[in-house]
């Protein structure tokens, strides 16, 4: 009993208010992280009330393990969703075969996506954190997932290179898309601009993030002579 209210009418009080929050939120995924991070947490803190501090070092361990300390300055692990994609194979002629790098996979939602468009392209996906990898390999068998760093790597032998990444990381990435990929490749970016550089198209759907479309048109160069977008 606190202010006179009972802690069954508190705990109601903020599990409505935990649910309404999400309720406002778009993303399905989102609205189940913010509903129920509080009965969660609640629950969590009642069964452990009785264990020794160092059981709370283990939550701590597993997120070292599945974010190492060097993969703190990309983006946090945050799934494309499977329809993000749709229509890119209508703005973007890749050859047949084309090699797809999704970079800093996570667990292999955007190989999904694209996997969609391009259902007969080869797929490989890059990602530092172990963990995250190995499940990525088991949810696209069909793709080749390497543990790595993606800045690391060369994206020379690649069609197309999709990053869902974070603002900050993409200056970096379009110089070294305009480094290494040849002309005639595509640097594709999820919900992020490259500011200072012309897109070549920007695809958006209802309720959905934009994707943002580079082409390589020489070498040293990701911009584009004739813009077009698809909303």
């Amino acid at each position: 009993m606190w202010l006179g209210v009972s802690v069954q009418i508190a705990f109601g009080c903020a599990l409505a208010t935990g649910t309404g929050l999400a309720l406002m939120l778009s993303s399905p995924w989102r609205r189940g992280m913010v509903a129920t991070g509080f009965p969660l947490s609640f629950a969590l803190v009642g069964l452990a009330s009785g264990l020794s501090a160092l059981w709370w070092l283990l939550p701590l361990a597993v997120l070292a393990l599945a974010y190492p300390a060097r993969a703190w300055s990309d983006a946090p692990l945050f799934p494309t969703s499977a329809a993000a994609l749709d229509g890119l194979d209508e703005l973007i002629a890749l050859p047949e075969g084309a090699r797809i790098l999704d970079a800093g996979c996570g667990l292999g939602h955007g190989l999904q996506a694209l996997r969609r468009v391009w259902p007969h392209a080869q797929f490989d996906g890059t990602e530092w954190s172990q963990p995250w990898r190995w499940l990525a390999a088991l949810r696209c068998p069909w793709a080749t997932v390497r543990q790595g760093d993606m800045w690391a790597q060369s994206w020379s032998d690649h069609d197309l290179i999709y990053l869902f990444q974070r603002p900050e990381s993409m200056p970096r990435a379009i110089e070294k898309a305009q480094r290494e990929m040849r002309p005639g490749s595509w640097l594709v970016s999820l919900a992020f601009e490259a500011h200072g550089q012309h897109p070549y198209a920007r695809l958006q759907h209802p309720g959905q993030r934009p994707v943002w479309i580079y082409a390589i048109r020489d070498h040293g160069a990701a911009t584009t002579r004739s813009s077009a977008c698809r909303v």
